[in-house]
């Protein structure tokens, strides 16, 4: 036997259309350029209030201006840093697959038959769509928790397109 004809299941898989594939990251309103004219700004601010309480006397104060600098500094990094978080879904005939990027590098994937998953979501008669579940054999996996209500309706109308078109089953095109 010759490597052409050797059976490779991940080539089958990796054949099939996606029904459904969706990144979904943490929304961030500042961009880097928004953040350093917002660090210089309030940077020359608590200088300038700084040196004020340093002519009046009170020259400890300027530290705290400092102090609150390296503070505002400190949270902007750590919410930056939390933006690196992501989760890929992509729904194929055949498979389901959530992966799940934390802010710090780590994966963890789940793959479910889209025959058997059951979407579940909890809303809020006031606020709307609070959580979107993927449930299937005892699992339940949360997707989209830091989406806002609005794009969690959006998101949960196309994957359940997705899903329903998967548990259709392929159909027949004779022009293809």
């Amino acid at each position: 036997m010759t490597a052409g004809n050797d059976f490779d299941p991940k080539a089958d898989v990796e054949a099939e259309p996606k029904l459904f594939s969706a990144l979904l990251t943490p929304h961030r309103s500042l961009s880097r350029t928004g953040f350093v004219v917002l660090m210089t700004f309030v940077t020359v601010i608590s200088f300038v209030a700084g040196v004020v309480f340093w002519w009046m006397g009170a020259w400890p104060i300027f530290g705290f201006f400092g102090l609150d600098v390296l503070i505002i500094y400190w949270a902007f990094k750590v919410n930056f840093r939390t933006a690196r978080a992501s989760e890929e879904i992509t729904v194929t005939p055949s498979e389901l697959r959530v992966r799940r990027v934390s802010h710090r590098g780590h994966v963890v994937e789940w793959v479910l038959n889209p025959l058997w998953v059951q979407f579940e979501q909890t809303a809020h008669e006031e606020f709307g769509i609070e959580r979107l579940y993927l449930v299937s054999r005892g699992r339940r996996v949360s997707v989209g928790s830091f989406l806002s209500p609005d794009e969690k309706a959006s998101f949960s109308k196309a994957l359940l397109v997705a899903l329903n078109t998967a548990k259709r089953g392929p159909t027949y095109n004779p022009i293809h």
